[in-house]
């Protein structure tokens, strides 16, 4: 592992240089299997803020000019460099975020695809020409960057996330200053290098990593040059980027919150069920926005499905994410267990039963062991907050109506899960819930290829498909008089 990190920067990256913090400070990052650290990185100021603010400004004009081929081809090369080093990034995301292998090697591969993905849409920029219904006058309409942006990500997915959000900004000619999460970055550090490597011009990609987050985003977003916010974390988090944001009138898309509801109807083939459960639980250890928080399940079908949830999730080795046959690795600090720890002891409280897990093991590391809970009680704190951990708390309902009602019962709207073998039920039931994405009969709904986001408190606009390059981008309509 020494050889991964010493190969990969730790300064921040302003104008195509590797610098030092300006007032030389670091911060640690630390081992979450061991709680060992790992190194030490530049962390931030607002000195550097301003310095890569300048950077990103001063390159968008002639970076905007570049021919899409050009931002496509950059694109391209970063692809295949990020799947040449799967095996050394897969290492490195483990090492400082926790996941098993084999899923730090998938999400290599999901970053990958961002970057090709949209390298494909930067040819595909159009615009428009008509006739205006005076007659006399000809629209042309053009589509042009929206400018400098700022791109904040979190540590959950800290390769996948930050591909997702530079792909479209450099496929639509925006330049960026990209700050990642401080618990995770050295898979941002470690990107940008290959994005430098690629071809990508000096300036159009600038990385802040610091551990002081206020002092760096918020003179960026109240400064009135960066006209583009792209966040993906907290809602509570969200919330106050809006505000900050609303002063200069920032675009911006946010992917937040979730607190999704897991559907099975009697008629569910359980053996999917089950599978799907697993699938929108335990990806990275449930440490995901996309994770299924309340398994809502038909009355008829509930007893044999959490028992059949139960065996699956009680079989899964829990370890450091570099050992072989390990599924579920540490959480990201001792924070997020106190968490998870306090949710299940809530629950339990209210009368839950604990299938499986339940209890914290001993020894270094931030783990939690893969816990099943029936019996939860409807007012319990993990039904009305996202868990953000290895916790299934199934909950029972008898009709359609109350599913959906249950389901809709939050503030927040990014992904829902229904399985059900009835066609008409599929649709009905998916049409009805309050969801950006909702995945029928399946437990993954992320795609490069989809555009992703949420309804209400979980976000604004979309990443990803069509419409990750549109957030990135600005009409401009000429109106031409004929004489």
């Amino acid at each position: 592992m020494s050889d991964i990190l010493t190969s990969v920067p730790r300064r921040l990256l302003i104008g195509g240089v590797w610098a030092d913090a300006a007032d030389g400070a670091t911060f640690p990052v630390d081992d979450p299997a061991t709680g060992e650290l790992l190194c030490h990185i530049a962390d931030a100021g607002a000195k550097d803020a301003r310095a890569a603010e300048d950077a990103a400004v001063d390159r968008q004009q002639e970076w905007a000019r570049t021919a899409p081929r050009a931002r496509a081809e950059i694109l391209r090369r970063a692809h295949g460099l990020l799947l040449e080093r799967t095996g050394d990034l897969a290492r490195l995301m483990t090492a400082e975020m926790g996941k098993p292998l084999a899923e730090a090697r998938g999400e290599v591969a999901y970053a990958a695809e961002f970057l090709r993905w949209f390298s494909e849409e930067a040819v595909r920029i159009d615009g428009g020409y008509g006739t205006l219904p005076d007659g006399g006058t000809r629209m042309l309409l053009g589509r042009r960057p929206v400018g400098p942006c700022l791109l904040v990500t979190p540590w959950n997915f800290p390769l996948a996330m930050g591909a997702r959000k530079i792909g479209p900004a450099v496929a639509a000619g925006c330049t960026m200053v990209f700050k990642p999460a401080p618990q995770t970055p050295l898979s941002a550090l470690a990107l940008a290098a290959i994005l430098q490597e690629a071809g990508l011009p000096d300036g159009v990609l600038n990385v802040l990593t610091t551990s002081r987050a206020g002092q760096v985003c918020e003179p960026l977003l109240r400064g009135g040059r960066i006209r583009k916010l792209s966040f993906t974390g907290s809602t509570e988090v969200g919330r106050l980027l809006l505000a900050q944001c609303a002063g200069t009138v920032v675009r911006t898309s946010m992917e937040l919150g979730g607190n999704a509801p897991f559907i099975v109807f009697d008629d569910a083939d359980l053996d999917r069920a089950v599978d799907g459960a697993v699938t929108a639980k335990m990806r990275n250890m449930g440490e995901a926005c996309t994770a299924a928080n309340r398994f809502l399940v038909h009355r008829p079908v509930a007893e044999e499905f959490a028992e059949r949830l139960a065996a699956r999730m009680g079989a899964l080795v829990v370890g450091p994410g570099t050992r072989d046959g390990v599924d579920v690795g540490p959480l990201i600090d001792a924070e997020g267990r106190a968490k998870v720890e306090a949710l299940v002891a809530d629950a339990v409280e209210r009368g839950a039963r604990v299938l499986v897990g339940g209890r914290t093991p001993g020894g270094p590391g931030c783990f939690y062991p893969p816990t099943v809970l029936t019996d939860v009680h409807p007012a319990s704190r993990l039904t009305e907050t996202e868990i953000f951990g290895p916790v299934a708390a199934i909950l029972v309902f008898d009709d359609e109506d109350e599913a959906v009602r249950r389901a809709n019962d939050t503030p927040w709207g990014l992904v829902g899960y229904v399985f059900t073998e009835g066609l008409d039920r599929a649709l009905r039931v998916g049409e009805r819930l309050e969801a950006g994405m909702v995945g029928v009969n399946t437990g993954l709904v992320s795609n490069p290829a989809a555009p992703f986001g949420g309804v209400k408190q979980s976000g604004l606009g979309r990443e990803g498909g069509r419409a990750g390059i549109e957030e990135f981008l600005e009409y401009q309509y000429l109106a031409v008089p004929v004489r």
